[in-house]
């Protein structure tokens, strides 16, 4: 459960480094092998079980007359293009083992732990991703805003000052100094999970329109209710312009973030969503969001 700092109580459930300007130009990109797929870090796998042809880009072609979208080498774009995901079939489970009660609404699972807490809800997953690459990049850029706005530093964190919450005031608290492992990562998390969520998060996200979604741009609704879901990869159809995004979630309560499954839709765009610009919407499995609620990371 997440904690009460007034007025996160209501806010935090899901229900209940500077962005990247990237070109539109349109890129090929082949299945992944050893040899395509770009040296990126996933720092939460176990030393050289990546496996470059269980990622996002080997398993998710983009639709027949699309092409994916180029991103700038070592960019989250890139990277989140690469995550690596679990084996065809793998079913959604939640925090505490037992399975999702949906399992419809899921194209595959993405080969992340979400930890034995109700902690890694939607908003919560794309923090995590978030700060897993700035992490892989550099350690010191990882910082998220609390519900309350106060601007928590995994620099200042892991350095020997964290926080502590006071009735509705957040405090900075001494802890124990520690050297930035991923291990310390995840314990930071954690705590930025227990007093963040969909409107913090919104907070630090600029509006886009849909016709510029890049990989990495978030579809988001800030408060209670509440949800957020991560674009993992865009493809445009020459010509047109027509963009579709590939997307994935974390949900309530906490649970495997998975690539999610465009089911109902008779087009041929399986795992893809269309964006379109003229659209008062976009609608996932287990949520409608607003054309104006796609963002940006700053």
């Amino acid at each position: 459960m997440h904690y009460t700092l007034w007025p996160l109580a209501l806010l935090l459930a899901c229900t209940a480094a500077p962005a990247e300007t990237q070109p539109d130009t349109p890129v090929t990109l082949p299945r992944a092998t050893a040899e395509t797929t770009p040296h990126l870090t996933y720092p939460w796998l176990p030393a050289h079980s990546y496996n470059p042809r269980q990622t996002v880009g080997a398993r998710f072609a983009p639709p027949v007359g699309y092409q994916l979208v180029a991103m700038a080498a070592g960019s989250f774009g890139q990277w989140l293009r690469y995550l690596p995901l679990l084996p065809v079939g793998t079913p959604v489970r939640l925090h505490n083992g037992q399975l999702k009660d949906r399992q419809d609404v899921h194209a595959a699972v993405l080969n992340i732990d979400v930890g034995p807490r109700d902690l890694q809800q939607c908003a919560d997953a794309i923090i995590r991703l978030r700060a897993e690459y700035q992490f892989s990049q550099q350690p010191d850029q990882v910082h998220f805003h609390l519900t309350s706005g106060d601007d928590i530093r995994f620099q200042d964190w892991y350095s020997g000052t964290g926080f502590r919450v006071v009735g509705d005031a957040v405090q900075p608290a001494p802890r124990p100094a520690e050297a930035p492992t991923h291990a310390s990562l995840r314990r930071y998390l954690d705590q930025i999970f227990t007093y963040a969520g969909t409107l913090s998060l919104s907070r630090e996200l600029r509006p886009v329109p849909l016709a510029q979604v890049q990989p990495g741009d978030v579809l988001i609704r800030g408060g209670s209710p509440g949800h957020a879901v991560l674009v993992l990869d865009v493809a445009v159809q020459p010509g047109t312009g027509r963009r579709v995004a590939l997307l994935a979630q974390s949900y309530m309560p906490a649970q495997q973030i998975h690539v999610l499954n465009n089911a109902w839709d008779d087009t041929g765009l399986s795992a893809w969503f269309l964006f379109d610009p003229a659209a008062s919407q976009v609608s996932t499995p287990e949520w409608t969001f607003r054309a104006s609620e796609l963002k940006r990371f700053e």
